[in-house]
C-alpha cells in the first residue's frame, strides 16, 4: 500500500521555500507575457520554456508542445546544445 502524500511538509520543504515562491512567480510571468504576445492560451496543450534553463530569466521563452518540453532530463546540461551557455 502507497503512504498517502504529505503536501503540508512538502510545501513546507520545498515549495514554499523562497526561492521556489520566486521561480515560480517567474515561470508564471513568462506564461503571462507570452499569452499576451498571443501565442499561448489556456487549455491549448503547450508549455513556455525557458531557453537559457533558468527559470527566473524571462528573457529566452520559446513555445513548446508539452510532450517536448518535458521529456527533456532535468540535469544541468540535458537537452542545451551549447552546455557552457
Amino acid at each position: 500500500m502507497v503512504a498517502k502524500r504529505n503536501y503540508k511538509k512538502e510545501y513546507a520543504n520545498y515549495q514554499g521555500t523562497e526561492v521556489q515562491k520566486k521561480r515560480r512567480a517567474s515561470r508564471n510571468a513568462a506564461r503571462t507575457k507570452m499569452a499576451k504576445a498571443g501565442l499561448v492560451k489556456k487549455g491549448d496543450g503547450k508549455d513556455v520554456t525557458h531557453l537559457t534553463g533558468n527559470p527566473l530569466n524571462n528573457k529566452r521563452l520559446g513555445v513548446a508542445p508539452k510532450s517536448v518540453n518535458r521529456s527533456v532530463a532535468r540535469t544541468k546540461t540535458a537537452g542545451k546544445k551549447n552546455p557552457r551557455g
